[in-house]
């Protein structure tokens, strides 16, 4: 495996987890506050961008010598990321029938979750390394 894989693997465990975060707590706030599908939905993908951004941002952070130089990065490495994660996440959970509608107590939620972020991450794997490839040409 390639140096350019290795990293882009890594990348997206790292958008998965803030993705697979910010899913689970926009479904759980969606459910506990009796919102439908589009509620729900909603409330995950807004959930999976600020966490995905906020775990990358802290990492970036560390590396960089201002604030406003981290937020460049995180946006400018994490924004398709997270965009084609969470694009093929809901589309796999709008699939599974009722997966948005139940609550985390049943285990439709959890393997209709599962599904989908691995789905999400097999696909999201080859458009981070290309993202890669692509700006190391510019």
């Amino acid at each position: 495996m390639d140096t350019k894989t290795r990293h882009a693997i890594k990348h997206t465990v790292h958008c998965l987890i803030g993705c697979g975060l910010g899913e689970i707590a926009g479904m759980l706030i969606g459910a506990g506050l009796g919102w439908h599908r589009g509620g729900r939905v909603l409330a995950a993908i807004a959930l999976a961008f600020a966490f995905g951004y906020t775990l990358t941002y802290i990492g970036v952070r560390r590396q960089v010598k201002t604030a406003a130089e981290a937020v460049r990065v995180t946006l400018t490495t994490d924004t398709v990321s997270i965009v084609s994660m969470e694009l093929v996440d809901t589309v796999i959970e709008l699939i599974i029938p009722n997966a948005l509608v139940v609550t985390a107590t049943s285990p439709r939620f959890w393997w209709g979750l599962g599904l989908a972020l691995a789905v999400a991450f097999v696909i999201t794997v080859p458009v981070n390394r290309a993202l890669m490839v692509h700006s190391d040409h510019h």
